[in-house]
């Protein structure tokens, strides 16, 4: 398989008619070009200065737009901000187009686990004790996700106060170079027959919109398995106006504070080589730094660059730019939990493609096929793996090492079979993000309290009893030829399976609440930090300065939909939208 598709990727890149001469050779390796796109460059070329000081050529003097994070609500806002102005995106990360882990399916489980500095994945732990995961690539968490596509429902919509019709225009603009149906697994199968057998009704068939019942989603994988990610957003650009620098790391945003109002003036960021620069905001009216770096990466700017907590900053020496204690206030994460299902059957590899929506607010999903094998690291894979028991024998401080570092410990998996998941939509459950240091690479101190709220505990319970039904149901137990097993022992499983840093009690699986406690994951829906009202304005204006927005999912105070990429992406595009009919009307052209 491995061979097809290098074989196939291989085709892809011959030039449209084959030659012997060596200057048309030539000529083709003269054209190719990793980064895709030539509006992308290393951050180094962004000034020829060697040193570490501040510098910046005319050429990069000043522009319309600044995009902290060419994520997935990044890259498609830097893409129709561009039709008609200038656009700088300073992406952390690498490019995702050469990155086997990120682009194959079959690689997902190797991608999450690889914790060295150039990953497309930065793994961190909250101090709930439960390992997480966040994108540092161009496309963001599109990256590194499990490519499920479905939109926020009307009532999310109207929620967040946005213009339906613009919210209906944008998701097909995301979709049209992207999003595809997936071709179900026989697993897959099986859960949409077992979802319908104990009542999640009815049958919506393929479709993007999310509505209750049983439906099948898109997916940004391909049928060859390959991922199509935000970054490939980029292509809408207008190439004379965009430019995306990788590996640019941004230190702080500038303020003029010499005004009634601080004011950005621009960013200051770290290229590859270790060089700072300072990149300019143009005097334009309506020019803007517009930060993209997610739930985790945008409030921690925030806080660097000033706005924040006071005692928080004082605490760590960061001139104050403006109070708000607010930043990094009211995070969540959607918590979920898995059964682990063992099957006599081959499993072949899916991520989510069947999706139950209950109206208990909770989502039923499986994932299959994603244990070891030669190729991959012997390491933790986040909710896709199920453990021996060697990982429990390892104490709980240095489990946490373990999982960061990769090589004090050779963690050996011993399962055949897959994982049912219910993820718990609309958690009233909230925690905090704070800064450890003010290192901008460093992960920052995050918790989000799960089932803190006993309505979220209660709820968990009743979505794995509902869980517990389909494993055991005659339509899953027909495919994976098990006997039904007592769910007890289906339950155990799951706990001794280790897949997170929490106290576990193993012997009291007849608690459905204690096996909520003891077996919580992330499905990476994390969200909040600078929220609405509280952060910023309807409209993602920072409150109390100029010339600043947060475009992410930092914004929300719920994921939307199963999953929240699609309408990340959508809102990247909106904003966009909104942005430039705002500053140019009928000129806009979009």
């Amino acid at each position: 398989m491995a061979l097809k598709l290098f074989l196939f990727a291989l085709l892809l890149c011959l030039p449209t008619s084959l030659s012997s001469t060596a200057s048309k050779d030539k000529e083709h390796k003269l054209k190719f070009n990793p980064y895709r796109y030539t509006f992308i460059d290393k951050a180094s070329t962004f000034s020829a200065s060697s040193s570490s000081s501040f510098s910046s050529t005319s050429k990069d003097s000043a522009y319309d737009y600044i995009v902290i994070g060419g994520g997935t609500a990044g890259c498609p806002l830097a893409a129709t901000l561009s039709r008609n102005f200038s656009v700088l995106v300073l992406e952390r990360g690498g490019v995702p187009f050469t990155n086997a882990n990120v682009s194959f399916l079959r690689n997902f489980h190797i991608g999450l686990a690889d914790t060295s500095a150039s990953s497309a994945s930065q793994a961190f732990v909250s101090t709930d004790g439960v390992y997480n995961a966040r994108a540092r690539v161009l496309g963001g968490g599109s990256c590194i996700n499990a490519g499920f596509y479905s939109r926020a429902d009307a009532a999310f919509v109207k929620r967040a106060g946005w213009d339906p019709k613009l919210v209906n225009e944008s998701y097909p603009w995301v979709e049209r170079e992207i999003v595809h149906q997936p071709k179900l697994t026989l697993w897959q199968k099986a859960l949409r027959d077992s979802l319908l057998e104990v009542g999640v009704r009815p049958f919506n068939g393929f479709t993007y919109d999310h509505v209750s019942g049983t439906k099948v989603g898109g997916t940004i994988f391909d049928r060859f398995g390959r991922r199509h990610t935000a970054a490939e957003l980029l292509a809408y650009a207008n190439p004379q106006k965009l430019r995306v620098l990788i590996y640019a790391t941004v230190q702080k945003i500038v303020f003029d504070t010499s005004g009634t109002r601080p004011r950005v003036t621009g960013v200051i960021f770290k290229d590859e080589k270790g060089n700072q620069h300072q990149a300019l905001l143009s005097n334009r009216k309506g020019s803007e730094v517009i930060l993209s770096s997610g739930a985790i990466g945008s409030p921690q700017m925030l806080m660097l660059s000033g706005i924040g907590p006071k005692r928080e900053l004082k605490r760590l020496k960061i001139p104050l730019v403006l109070e708000n204690e607010h930043v990094g206030k009211g995070m969540a994460d959607n918590p979920m939990n898995t059964i682990l299902v063992p099957s006599k059957q081959p499993i072949e590899q899916s991520l989510i493609q069947t999706v139950g929506i209950t109206k208990m607010g909770v989502y039923v999903e499986a994932s299959t096929g994603f244990g070891q094998s030669p190729e991959s690291i012997h390491t933790h894979y986040g909710v896709m793996s199920g453990k021996n028991e060697l990982f429990s024998t390892i104490p709980t401080k240095q489990r946490r090492q373990a999982y960061i570092s990769r090589n004090k410990y050779q963690l050996q998996e011993a399962f055949n079979g897959s994982f049912i998941l219910e993820k718990l939509a609309y958690p009233i459950s909230r925690g905090h993000l704070s800064l450890l240091n003010t290192n901008v690479d460093d992960n920052p101190k995050v918790t989000f309290n799960y089932f803190k709220h006993p309505v979220d505990l209660q709820r968990c319970v009743e979505a794995i009893r509902l869980v517990s039904k389909v494993v055991t149901s005659k339509r899953f137990l027909n495919y994976t030829q098990c006997d039904k097993q007592n769910v007890h022992k289906m339950l155990s499983l799951s706990v001794k399976a280790n897949i997170n840093l929490r106290p576990k009690q193993v012997n009291d699986t007849k608690s459905m609440a204690q096996f909520c406690k003891d077996t919580v994951v992330t499905i990476w829906h994390y969200h909040g930090g600078c929220l609405v009202g509280k952060v910023v304005s309807p409209d993602r204006k920072v409150l109390g300065v100029n010339r600043l927005r947060v475009i992410d999912g930092s914004t929300f105070d719920e994921s939307p939909g199963t999953n929240p990429q699609a309408t990340v992406m959508m809102m990247g595009r909106y904003m966009g939208v909104k942005i430039l009919r705002e500053r140019l009307g009928n000129k806009a052209g979009v």
